[in-house]
């Protein structure tokens, strides 16, 4: 078993990542990455729910590696890998699977949600929660950062690793959800949630000109300037302000809104000029990335080769415990 703290997260490759990304999953994985084990993968098997372009699954990949290690994610400090070069993790998905009641997988929020938004249903959707608690036992995982949508799936995790290590013996470390309950929602420019089903994010990575665009596009109320905003702490602006700037200067911003006398044109100026500064030294990363590709493939192949010696071991023990193992 786990001889420390394991951490792992998993970010799918379906797009553009977003301030929801970054301050939801990516944030939190880089600030945890020197206090424990940490695992952080491309999770592109799962991307196959819902994309369908090889050609653009294999650019976004690469996207989200450079994205990533611009950020932040030391390959020197973590073990940061491509999912399917993990190949065991879909093995035990199978071996999982009959500890997996039709019920359990039914309630997951996740896939009734993508339903009633007229996502066509798969066995691949339906059983995502599987292959993502595969992702975690795998590696003896301990701590899981996830957002609020997906401390469900954490849950069907522990419930299918103690069901298994009932029926089978001692197999999994039950792994923990960790949630930061402050960054756990980010605002995208119309209020909703911000997420690329909704078309409403703001991308890390981009020209100025085009993000610009996007953040004084931000939906704001028809309150004119001179007027209180006494519910100045929901604007969402001012909650992006409020992830990316000095906590003085995030609270005067708050302040003038609240009395009046800030108008939100001002506002999301100021929320640009937080953002373009706060970004800068990742943008310069990123720059250096580019350029050096060879790197960044070379230590995902290294990290996949880590991971696989790990998966190896709970696959093996997972094999002999449920009597697939060597007669």
């Amino acid at each position: 078993m786990a001889a420390r703290m394991r951490i792992l997260t998993g970010i799918q490759p379906t797009g553009t990542l977003h301030l929801g990304n970054y301050f939801g999953a990516m944030l939190p994985a880089i600030n945890l990455q020197t206090q424990g084990e940490g695992f952080y993968f491309i999770a592109d098997l799962h991307s196959m729910t819902s994309l369908f372009d090889p050609k653009e699954r294999l650019e976004n990949v690469l996207n989200v590696a450079l994205d990533f290690m611009a950020c932040g994610l030391d390959p020197k400090k973590c073990v940061f890998f491509r999912q399917s070069e993990v190949p065991e993790v879909t093995e035990l998905t199978w071996i999982l699977s009959p500890m997996a009641p039709m019920g359990l997988l039914e309630r997951c929020h996740s896939y009734k949600d993508k339903l009633a938004k007229g996502v066509e249903a798969n066995h691949a959707l339906f059983s995502y929660p599987l292959l993502m608690a595969a992702d975690i036992l795998l590696y003896e995982t301990n701590i899981v950062p996830v957002g609020k949508d997906q401390k469900q799936h954490v849950e069907v995790t522990r419930d299918i690793a103690i069901k298994f290590n009932n029926t089978y013996g001692q197999t999994f470390v039950i792994p923990e959800p960790q949630i930061q309950e402050s960054v756990s929602v980010i605002p995208g420019v119309d209020g909703q949630k911000m997420s690329k089903s909704y078309n409403n994010t703001i991308s890390i990575f981009g020209d100025e000109k085009s993000i610009r665009k996007r953040i004084m596009g931000i939906q704001m109320d028809s309150r004119t300037p001179s007027e209180p905003k006494p519910d100045a702490d929901k604007n969402s602006a001012i909650i992006l302000i409020k992830l990316m700037a000095e906590p003085s200067v995030a609270q005067e911003y708050e302040d003038r809104l609240r009395v009046g006398g800030l108008g939100y044109g001002d506002l999301k100026k100021a929320l640009f000029e937080i953002y373009w500064n706060y970004f800068e030294p990742a943008r310069k990363k990123r720059a250096e990335l580019v350029a050096n590709l060879d790197y960044v493939r070379q230590s995902l192949k290294e990290a996949a080769e880590k991971a696989r010696t790990v998966a190896a071991v709970v696959l093996d023990r997972a094999r002999k415990a449920s009597g697939i193992g060597p007669i």
